[in-house]
């Protein structure tokens, strides 16, 4: 792959690098590269993290051995703290060795990562189109807000798009070199190490030469899958007992219908968007998918060349979200993150029904526009969106260390607001509330809550026994769910009964409550 970055840029001369190569050629791709490093470093230091971004961190520094443990639960009636595979957090604690832990640092492997995916966008549609078409693709995949958001998110999810987005072009290039196999082989597996939900993507990919009647190809991705499948065994054996704790444990719901229009939101303006602008962002989005279908259907109707592959595109941008779904009539899984690589290939689609499908000048500039639109709405919500599950967790912690006394007791109502202050600053005195046991929010396993150095209290009677002076810290979006069914938090309902409400503090959606006991 650096061979391919070198020759993006610089020129050759008995095989070493001479100079620069920038001419009017390559100063557009150029360009686009530095707005698309711009717009993902745009405010990694002041975008908060939420519980999954701190875990990631807090796991990960522990190292192989202990992330390990605490992947593997052996007891597989209890929670699993990470349903996902190892690997980003084995990449993430070796990115800690060579820099340093903190949010920074690992928002910057995570848009490392999403920077190798734009080479790899420009690379897969240059070889399937031409330089015009991977221009355009790579602006989209570069301004596009769930691009960006997920390459500053410390999680896994930029680095399955990068093994997935490789072993689409090591499948490309097999036509040329059967030595692509190989990397397509070790693509994919590195892919099933990073997420289970891999499969999604790998599986449509591979039932392509089925479809086309190739059986060689066929036969050829066959021996590959095979090895990839020998290189995930390791891990494979593990995967009956990861999924039983996905069907007790996890949070996700079964999705709905409305998950097959919502997608293009995600995939155009991004989500969540404020009322003011969710209606403007769906029109814009239906609008631009609607405009790229009837150019893709008047490609077909005439046999434009290259047709085959832009419905080829279509298929890999909207098959695995539907086939994720219909998964998720079963076994609930359907996250939205999880469909990354198919939305890279989606940019490699839009382009091409924008440059190949010989759509009028008018039509082009003015879906382009569209799509720069949808991306000035998500990018703007991206940066602004401090609304739930995110919080200020420094500035309530520094809050709490500026008015604690001796006695005091500072109780997080959801782990999700723990985890986050606990990365901040873990010398403060603060615990929080087990979820109900077996629930699908019960997803923090008793030992990684040990590995960690977690406070955990089994219910807010047992954390505020014999206590002076109460802290409870719960998210504002908690409290509305029981007010929409004219009910009161339980947590609120007990602390109201058994001690007086002395203040309140607002930090966005978090709230910060001070109690102190009922006086005689």
């Amino acid at each position: 792959m650096s061979q391919y970055l070198n020759t993006l840029f610089f020129s050759h001369s008995q095989n070493k690098i001479t100079m620069p190569l920038i001419t009017k050629k390559n100063i557009p791709l150029i360009i686009i590269f530095i707005s698309a490093i711009l717009l993902r470093f745009s405010g990694i230091t002041s975008r908060p993290i939420w519980y999954d971004e701190s875990f990631s961190i807090l796991f990960a520094e522990k190292g192989p051995s202990i992330i390990l443990n605490g992947t593997l639960s052996e007891d597989q009636n209890a929670s699993s703290a990470e349903e996902h595979p190892p690997l980003y957090y084995f990449i993430l604690w070796a990115w800690f060795n060579v820099t340093n832990v903190s949010v920074v640092t690992a928002r910057f492997l995570s848009i490392l990562l999403s920077l190798m995916s734009f080479v790899i966008i420009y690379l897969i549609t240059k070889y399937l189109f031409n330089s015009k078409t991977a221009l355009f693709a790579s602006l989209i995949f570069a301004i596009l807000p769930f691009q960006i958001h997920f390459a500053q998110e410390i999680r896994m999810y930029a680095m399955l798009s990068l093994w997935l987005l490789l072993a689409t072009f090591a499948f490309l290039k097999t036509k040329e070199n059967t030595r692509w196999w190989v990397v397509f082989s070790i693509s994919c597996t590195l892919a099933q190490y990073t997420h289970n939900l891999a499969a999604i993507y790998l599986i449509p990919l591979s039932l392509t030469p089925l479809f086309q009647k190739d059986w060689k190809t066929l036969r050829n991705l066959i021996l590959a899958g095979l090895v990839s499948l020998t290189l995930y065994l390791p891990w494979l054996i593990h995967l009956p007992a990861q999924l039983s704790k996905i069907n007790a444990h996890y949070w996700v719901k079964k999705p709905g219908i409305e998950k097959l229009f919502t997608l293009i939101l995600f995939y155009l303006p991004h989500l969540p968007l404020p009322n003011s602008l969710l209606i403007i962002g769906l029109l814009l989005a239906m609008l631009i998918t609607t405009l790229a279908f009837f150019q893709t259907y008047l490609s077909a109707k005439n046999k434009l060349p290259n047709t085959n592959y832009g419905l080829w595109l279509a298929y890999l941008a909207f098959f695995p979200p539907l086939l994720l779904w219909v998964i998720s009539q079963f076994t609930s899984v359907y996250i939205e993150r999880a469909l990354l690589p198919s939305h890279a290939i989606f940019c490699i689609w839009l382009a091409w029904a924008l440059t190949e499908t010989k759509a009028p000048k008018i039509i082009q500039t003015f879906t382009l526009s569209l799509v720069v639109t949808c991306a000035a709405i998500g990018f703007w919500q991206h940066l602004t969106y401090k609304d739930f599950p995110y919080a200020d967790y420094q500035a309530v912690n520094h809050s709490l260390q500026n008015q604690i006394q001796t006695g005091d007791v500072i109780i997080h109502s959801s782990k999700l607001s723990y985890l986050p202050a606990f990365y901040f600053d873990p010398t403060i005195q603060q615990g929080f509330i087990l979820d109900p046991e077996n629930s699908d929010v019960d997803t923090l396993a008793p030992a990684t809550r040990q590995i960690l150095g977690l406070t955990e209290y089994a219910n807010i009677e047992t954390a505020t026994k014999n206590s002076n002076r109460v802290w409870l810290v719960i998210y504002q979006d908690s409290l509305n769910e029981y007010t929409s069914i004219n009910a009161i938090h339980p947590h609120i309902e007990f602390m109201n009964s058994n001690f007086n409400r002395e203040n309140i503090e607002e930090w966005g959606n978090l709230r910060l409550y001070l109690y102190i006991p009922h006086q005689p």
